[in-house]
């Protein structure tokens, strides 16, 4: 009989030089804490649910469940928390902000809450905001941050130099995965120093590229959002002659958008993300496909990430040198070259016929609109789960759901994971089998 795998916990750093004392929820008349209410130490979420029995080599790693426990950490009255946003725009960040603030002043009476504004740089060159309840009450309803956000400006020693002289003892980072990891460098540099500061971060990004976690905040809204886009390029390429819809969605790094929006759509006949290989000429290519599909339908429509395809596109000395204010290479623009390209190819291969490529880019129509109704609800849990896990004593961490269920990861972990698409997986095959466009991994 094969012995079973040991499970082992992903240790948190909690704050020790803290007291402990009885959880306000206690007395709180919204709420009535029973049996199963509070959170045990020993709750736990597996980080997966699904294993080989046969394998029993395979590592079991489980995080420390969300939620309040019974007992907490700080002294509310002496909480001041400070709460910033970084990084692009994202479907629901003010619907975390908002709950962030109500649920430190309602469920735990909280009442020293600052919003730092324009990202980290705000910490050091400009002036907090106080916020409260009445102040954020229909944040959720609008798109963008209210608190204004920026890139770059991560100076980690006036970061922590601010955050110690302006007595913030809880701090609440919004940020995609370069936010994560200068919120990594700012635990360490806070523990160094041996302050009593419990530090979380809220991963921010659209792409949904975030590892560790199901998803990112946002990302359903994007999706959503992404349909309008592709349905308008559905419309504008049935009525042209050999009319071709071209839509570019967000996704440096990863997919996801473009391959969710597709799965959604059905009306996308070639889907194109930074995770794979693709080639235009020659037996197999795409212009060999679109061209067959053209002939069939009399109309196509392609979907492209941001990032796919970057390596194919032509780049002088200073556009192979030129970064944003966050480090990252600053793409080009990956639609209007396949318009060219399209355009070109057509005029080579059939001079004498009618043919229309209409280019939409809806990237920032997408991340600046409100969330949606499900990442609202999404962002709520976010925001208390963070909550809880800060006034528990527990400090550089993560919350956000594994396999549904909502836990607390080491921030390390998360700064470094990625979520890419997996092109070997049934998802990508649905895909494919959807808008049966050429397997373009074969030929390389």
């Amino acid at each position: 009989m094969a012995t079973e795998t040991a499970t082992s916990i992903k240790k948190l750093p909690s704050l020790s030089g803290l007291h402990h004392r009885s959880n306000p929820l206690d007395e709180n008349p919204f709420f009535h804490p029973s049996d199963g209410f509070y959170i045990n130490p020993s709750d736990v979420i597996l980080s997966q649910v699904a294993y080989d029995l046969s394998d029993q080599s395979q590592p079991r790693f489980a995080y420390h469940r969300a939620g309040p426990r019974q007992e907490i950490m700080y002294e509310p009255s002496a909480v001041k928390a400070a709460i910033v946003t970084c990084g692009g725009l994202c479907p629901g960040m003010n619907t975390v902000i908002r709950e962030l603030v109500v649920g430190l002043w309602e469920l735990y009476d909280v009442k020293e809450i600052y919003g730092i504004p324009a990202g980290y740089r705000g910490f050091y060159s400009m002036e907090a905001v106080k916020l409260n309840p009445k102040i954020v009450h229909d944040w959720h309803k609008k798109g963008g941050t209210v608190l204004a956000t920026s890139r770059g400006g991560f100076n980690l020693n006036k970061i922590v130099d601010a955050i110690q002289h302006n007595g913030y003892n809880q701090v609440y980072i919004i940020g995609g995965d370069g936010t994560m990891r200068g919120a990594v460098e700012i635990f360490k540099e806070v523990s160094r120093r041996k302050l009593e500061v419990g530090i979380t971060g809220i991963p921010k990004t659209v792409d949904n590229d975030v590892g560790i976690i199901d998803r990112s905040f946002g990302f359903q809204t994007a999706v959503e959002m992404a349909q309008q886009a592709i349905s308008a390029a559905h419309v504008e390429a049935e009525s042209a002659v050999n009319g071709i819809g071209l839509v570019k969605l967000m996704g440096r790094s990863t997919g996801h958008i473009a391959l969710h929006a597709t799965l959604s759509s059905r009306d996308v006949d070639c889907c194109l993300i930074p995770e794979m290989d693709f080639y235009l000429e020659g037996k197999g290519g795409l212009f060999e496909f679109l061209e067959k599909r053209l002939k069939e339908r009399g109309h196509a429509v392609l979907v492209v990430a941001e990032g796919a395809g970057q390596d194919m596109i032509p780049r002088n000395e200073s556009q192979k040198q030129e970064r944003d204010e966050s480090g990252n290479l600053v793409f080009l623009d990956v639609g209007a070259w396949f318009k060219s390209m399209l355009k070109e190819w057509w005029e080579r291969e059939h001079p004498d016929e009618l043919f229309t490529v209409k280019y939409i880019d809806p990237t920032y129509m997408i991340r600046a609109v409100p969330a949606n109704a499900t990442d609202n609800l999404y962002c709520t849990l976010l925001a208390h789960s963070a909550i809880h896990g800060v006034m528990a004593g527990y400090t550089g961490f993560v919350s956000g759901p594994i396999n549904g269920n909502y836990a607390y990861i080491p921030l390390e972990e998360v700064a470094q994971a990625k979520n890419e698409v997996n092109t070997n997986d049934h998802k990508w095959a649905w895909v494919r089998s959807v808008t049966t466009q050429p397997d373009f991994e074969t030929k390389f």
